[in-house]
């Protein structure tokens, strides 16, 4: 069974970094678009980053731009997700998963993976 693993997340302090690592157990990404999304205690879940199999085309939502990256490793069947300037509204638990347009498309995965928490004190 296929199953998106996230991991990297953890506390750190205002200003501070982390790197997001995501791996779909069980099969490979293929030539999918990956994103990751975010969801802060009371919200919805929400896109934050996306980047195409060829890693040329990237997106990125208002609230990261500038301060977070993202890449992937197709030999290593990984996507990352590198956070610099964190803040403490950026206080969620992350997740991947691959994307159609600007949406999640858990089809493919078939589900949502844990995700990883990662909060940030000020």
């Amino acid at each position: 069974q296929v199953q998106l693993v996230e991991s990297g997340g953890g506390l750190v302090q205002a200003g501070g970094s982390l790197i997001l690592s995501c791996i779909p157990s069980g099969r490979t990404l293929d030539t999918h678009t990956m994103g990751w999304f975010r969801r802060a205690p009371g919200k919805e879940r929400e896109v934050i980053a996306t980047i195409t199999w060829t890693g040329l085309i990237t997106y990125y939502a208002d609230s990261v731009k500038g301060r977070f990256t993202i890449s992937r490793d197709n030999a290593k069947n990984t996507v990352y997700l590198q956070m610099n300037s964190l803040k403490p509204e950026d206080t969620a638990v992350y997740y991947c998963n691959a994307v159609t347009g600007r949406q999640a498309n858990p089809a493919i995965f078939g589900s949502w993976g844990q995700g990883t928490q990662v909060t940030v004190s000020s």
